[in-house]
Order: C-alpha cells, then sequence, then structure tokens
C-alpha cells in the first residue's frame, strides 16, 4: 500500500538566541502513514512527538529531511502554494476549551475552515449539518458559546471544526488528556467510528500507552527526537525489544488490580538533556541493559520482520525479560467491553 504521509530524515533543531546552540527536538524521524491507518506516537512528555505533528502541519520549519504527502514532496507544494493543502491535513488540539475562540459562537468555529476554502454560505450551512451529525451533537449546540459546553461536547466541536475539510489526515495531538475518563472513552469511540466511516488516517500523539494501545494499528516509540522503536500495535505492545519502550509499558497503572506482569523494567536516572545529547545511545545512562558498546555509537535500525523495527543491540536480552504480553492482552480485553466499540479495524477493511 502506498503511503499517504512519509517522513525521512525529518529534523528539526531550535537555536537558542546568542549562544551558538541548538535544542534538537526532533533528530533523524522516519515513517510511514497508510490511507485510513492510525499510527501511535508514543513517548514520554519533551521526546519531540508534537514537534513531529507541527512540521507535519507547517506550523513549524524543518531543518533537514523531507515530508512526502500523497506521494509529492509536502515542503516544496507549500512553497509553490501556501494555500494548495488547506484542509487535507488537519488537527485536533489537547486542551479543546483553549482550541476554540470563546467569543464566536459553535456554527462560526466549525465552519471557520471553510471560510479559507472560499467556499459559499449556503455549502458551508450544509457541511456544518454534516459535520455536527459526524460528532453526534445536537444542531441546537451550533448557537451556543464554548463556555456553555462540557469538555468533551467542545473537543467533539474540535473534532468537527477538523474533519468538516475532509481531510485525508489528522494529526490528533493528546486528544483525550484533557478529559475525563467518561468524556475520553466517547471521543476514543468516536474517532474509532469516524475512520470507519471516511478512511481517515491518523497521527495519534499521547503518552497515554493503554489509548494508544487500542486505538492504533502501528506505534512507534520516541525518545529525545528518536524514534527507537516502531511496528504493528500487538507486536510492539506484547513483545517490545526497546528497553525504552518495555520501561514505558512497564511504568502503566492497570485498572485491575489483580493484574499482575511478570516483570518490571526500570530506566533510572535523568533524562538527557536535548542540547548536550550524548554520544552513542541516548538511553545509555539509563538503561539496565546497557553495555560499552552502547556508549560509542548510536545503533542503527534492526529488521525483526513483519515491519518491525528497533535501535538496540541488546534487543535480544530485552526480548527474554520482559513479559507484557498476557497482561496488556488481558486489559485490552477489559477495555474493549468496556468500550463495546472493539478494537481498530484491520487496516485491510480500510481501502
Amino acid at each position: 500500500m502506498t503511503p499517504l504521509l512519509r517522513l525521512r530524515g525529518l529534523t528539526k533543531h531550535f537555536p537558542i538566541a546568542g549562544s551558538g546552540r541548538v535544542v534538537q527536538a526532533v533528530n533523524g524521524v522516519s515513517l510511514d502513514i497508510a490511507p485510513g491507518e492510525t499510527l501511535g506516537l508514543v513517548g514520554e512528555s519533551g521526546s519531540g512527538k508534537t514537534t513531529v505533528g507541527r512540521c507535519i502541519l507547517g506550523l513549524t520549519g524543518i531543518s533537514a529531511g523531507g515530508i512526502e504527502f500523497e506521494g509529492a514532496d509536502l515542503l516544496e507544494a507549500r512553497r509553490r502554494d501556501p494555500r494548495s493543502l488547506r484542509g487535507r491535513i488537519q488537527i485536533v488540539f489537547q486542551e479543546p476549551a483553549d482550541a476554540l475562540d470563546p467569543r464566536l459562537r459553535i456554527a462560526a468555529s466549525v465552519e471557520e475552515p471553510l471560510l479559507a476554502l472560499g467556499i459559499g454560505a449556503e455549502e458551508r450551512r450544509r457541511r456544518v449539518a454534516e459535520a455536527m451529525d459526524l460528532v453526534r451533537l445536537s444542531p441546537h449546540l451550533l448557537r451556543l458559546y464554548p463556555m456553555e459546553l462540557s469538555a468533551g461536547q467542545q473537543q467533539r466541536v474540535g473534532i468537527a471544526r477538523a474533519m468538516i475539510t475532509r481531510p485525508k489526515l489528522l494529526v490528533l495531538d493528546e486528544p483525550t488528556s484533557a478529559l475525563d475518563p467518561t468524556a475520553r472513552a466517547d471521543i476514543i469511540a468516536l474517532l474509532m467510528q469516524i475512520q470507519r466511516e471516511l478512511n481517515t488516517a491518523y497521527l495519534f500523539i499521547s503518552h497515554d500507552l493503554s489509548t494508544v494501545r487500542f486505538v492504533s494499528h502501528r506505534i512507534a516509540v520516541m525518545y529525545l527526537g528518536m524514534i527507537v522503536e516502531q511496528g504493528d500495535a500487538a507486536t510492539v505492545f506484547a513483545e517490545p525489544r526497546h528497553p525504552y519502550s518495555a520501561g514505558l509499558l512497564s511504568s502503566v497503572l492497570l485498572p485491575n488490580p489483580h493484574l499482575r506482569r511478570a516483570t518490571r523494567i526500570s530506566l533510572a536516572g535523568e533524562i538527557p538533556s536535548p542540547i548536550d545529547l550524548p554520544p552513542g545511545c541516548f538511553l545509555a545512562s539509563r538503561c539496565p541493559f546497557v553495555v560499552e558498546a552502547c556508549r560509542a555509537a548510536m545503533p542503527p535500525a534492526e529488521a525483526l520482520g513483519g515491519g518491525h523495527l528497533v535501535h538496540c543491540i541488546r534487543h535480544g536480552e530485552v526480548a527474554k525479560a520482559e513479559r507484557a504480553a498476557d497482561t496488556f492482552d488481558r486489559f485490552q480485553q477489559e477495555a474493549e467491553r468496556i468500550l463495546s466499540v472493539g478494537a481498530p479495524a484491520p487496516l485491510a477493511q480500510h481501502g
């Protein structure tokens, strides 16, 4: 399947004024997203996840590398005509209240992207009604202001505004982290239903591994601006091969006190500064599997089969130590039972 979005060596460094130094926010990220696919981009705060999303959206420039969208150079297309990609890639923000102008009624907020596309008033009204129906909101809410809606309703408005341009790719930047558990479950179920109906591809950025596991077809694990592991969601969660991935999984709080992990991999110490990244593997100072070779050079990506890639020369030892599969499979079943929407559909069903 031809990728909808392709990143190759994407790099973004932010210069520090007056110092001649840079913050190395993103370091050579390469990944693909297929049409109708959800790629979960996970990692701790400060790992560079949101910066990747902003580079894709054109909200910040890149330092090196390339971005292709629908087979064409995305950056070159934007240079030729900044308006050519309007509406084809959209974003849903983390804080729904902050994403909506408090001075605008909901109707004006939802139709706002269509104004930039030059769409007439009658067509705008029709598509606003369609967007509200898509996110399961009553039309009477269109005359209200954001402060009159709950957080869950505000996020549905944000999704409606993003989907009103019928995008091919939706960047979801921590879309449920500001919501209570009930609203979070509702939004996740809604996003999965929209994807089944419209075949929209998602880049799902989050530190919430339990949610990402539930909604994603594939996973990319990010640490200090690098993708350290990526692959099929079930494989990465059941058989993590990078110590950082395994450490993240070990830190997830499980809702059932009877669920127990066979092993727990801990990452000790402080995260290195993105200004002064160490030579070799960035995780070496925190990794329980470290050997001297890890400090000498950054491990290249090693293909483990089935699209599973990992930057770790000790991945075999990680596999022997980590036994999270049974725990997360049981947690997945419990989540599916609560949400009653099922796991993400296999990608073949999205074509």
